[in-house]
């Protein structure tokens, strides 16, 4: 039987006519079934297809997992090389203070910033895929790194009671050994997360970290870096305190050990702090003109280093100092993998935070340049650079915002960039570092400090979240408040199940 069907086609003017037979239902699901048959291969065919090799699938597999092999033998000299040489050379100048710097966050020895400057970046050049963004020390995981490195090797594990004296003696020696194992221990682990969630497609995962969530969490976090930071402005040595209250315990000390300030100390960091905010904020006024911004943090590097030499600040004044940088880089050591069970939930939310921070940066700029980053491939890439990194003593790295402007704003163009970045601090260990041995630790703090002016803007939030979406401004405020409150690892996780549950609440009304 056949059934015809005729309706005007009034665009044209004209009718047409639709044929097609009745089927019943035995009909029907015997036709339904042969076409399902037909249309699907069958499994064998499936498994078979996936597990062949062929030259082309080889070559796309092998240019996927290490995308450097893809983008460098069409790297165009002409258009890019200048501008990579630049950017280059001004982002490795940043790495050598904010190195540095960090390193004070994450309770190891300066030197080991400049490590953790160089060896991940290289990795990072041969398996990441965002072609602006500069990895290296980042401030939220450095004291990320910190807070589990002063929670296992405490001063107090290391102290002893001089008898002449009756003064509590700190071995220092022994103390910062402990400390590098731990930090090495959980960088590398936190990249074998990395590493494995990347494997598993599980790149995903960051959208589940809303964007309010990271924002209060990364400004929670700098409220943690500046309280860590002030023993160095004001020259005093709380206790350190860990678990929930830290913070506040912290503060509480801090305000009862002021009337012991260290003046000398503290004028240092007055003065760091107003040199570094003015030139910052003249640098940002004549970017237009400038081709790169003032190397300010650099400038205040040297020329603290020289002045505390010549004056002897540290011997007449009491001033902080780095100390001894040691020429030369470290032979490869694997973790102590006995602490790996005391840093498996720390090193986890290391490695969340670090691919949330670095993946949304890098997606910005890939929709400005109009490019693909792989979410995948950067949980890789990211997890290797901290692999690799933990084996050679490193801390766990991260994207830094204003490394990657000045990367991006200097003419950078690809991970060359980085690369040459990643030479100039391979210079300074191996021949310029013993130059910042009288280096103030007050004027690294500075330096933390003042680089986290775009993180407290992030306050704003509140306003204008209050005035587009209410639910996610109070996901913003939990965030934070969890975060002061509970610590880095225990807030993350308390935000998170709180983020979840305005999900829920969402998607039942």
């Amino acid at each position: 039987m056949v059934m015809e069907e005729r309706t005007p086609a009034r665009q044209r003017g004209l009718d047409y006519s639709v044929e097609r037979a009745v089927l019943d239902e035995e009909s029907l699901e015997e036709v339904a079934q042969r076409r399902t048959c037909e249309g699907k291969p069958a499994l064998a065919q499936r498994l078979r297809g996936k597990l062949s090799c062929s030259a082309a699938k080889l070559k796309h597999c092998l240019f996927t997992c290490i995308p450097v092999l893809s983008w460098l033998p069409r790297y165009s000299f002409r258009e890019c090389a200048l501008g990579d040489f630049f950017s280059g050379i001004s982002v490795g100048i940043m790495h050598l203070p904010q190195g540095m710097a960090y390193a004070l966050l994450a309770s190891v020895p300066p030197v080991f910033g400049l490590y953790s400057s160089f060896y991940p970046i290289l990795v990072y050049f041969i398996f990441g895929t965002s072609r602006h963004i500069s990895v290296g020390t980042f401030a939220v995981m450095s004291v990320m790194i910190g807070s589990v490195v002063e929670r296992l090797a405490p001063d107090s594990d290391f102290s002893s009671l001089d008898n002449v004296t009756n003064e509590t003696l700190i071995d220092v020696l022994q103390r910062d050994a402990a400390r590098i194992k731990v930090a090495a221990a959980v960088t590398f682990l936190s990249g074998l997360f990395q590493v494995a969630l990347g494997l598993v497609q599980f790149g995903f995962v960051v959208t589940y970290l809303s964007e309010p969530l990271v924002r209060g969490y990364t400004t929670a976090a700098a409220i943690h870096v500046i309280v860590s930071q002030l023993k160095y402005v004001f020259g005093i040595n709380p206790n350190r305190y860990s678990g929930p209250l830290s913070m506040v315990y912290t503060v509480i000390e801090v305000c009862a050990l002021l009337p012991e300030t260290n003046v000398g100390t503290l004028v240092v960091s007055i003065v760091s702090l107003v040199v570094l905010l003015v030139v910052k904020k003249i640098s940002t006024a004549l970017s237009h003109k400038l081709p790169i911004p003032i190397p300010i943090e650099l400038i205040l590097v040297i020329v603290s280093t020289v002045i505390t030499a010549q004056v002897q600040l540290d011997n007449k004044y009491g001033v902080q100092v780095v100390g001894e940088i040691p020429q030369g880089l470290q032979a490869p050591v694997f973790p102590d993998s006995s602490l790996f069970v005391s840093v498996v939930g720390d090193a986890f939310a290391i490695a969340v935070v670090g691919y949330a921070i670095a993946i949304s940066l890098g997606k910005i700029f890939a929709l400005k340049y109009g490019y693909q980053v792989d979410s995948n491939q950067e949980l890789v890439a990211l997890g290797l650079s901290n692999s690799v990194g933990g084996v050679f003593q490193c801390f766990a790295i991260s994207c830094s915002m204003s490394r990657t402007l000045v990367q991006e704003s200097s003419g950078g163009h690809t991970q060359v960039a980085g690369a040459l970045s990643a030479l100039v601090i391979l210079v300074i260990i191996l021949q310029l570092g013993k130059l910042f041995q009288q280096l103030p630790k007050a004027v690294l703090s500075a330096i933390v400090i003042i680089n986290l002016q775009g993180m407290m803007r992030q306050f704003t939030d509140i306003r204008t979240l209050w005035r587009s979406n209410k639910v996610d401004m109070l996901v913003w405020v939990v965030t934070l408040v969890f975060t002061l409150l509970l610590n880095l690892d225990l807030g993350l996780a308390a935000s998170i199940a709180f983020a979840m549950l305005t999900v829920i609440f969402r998607t039942q009304l």
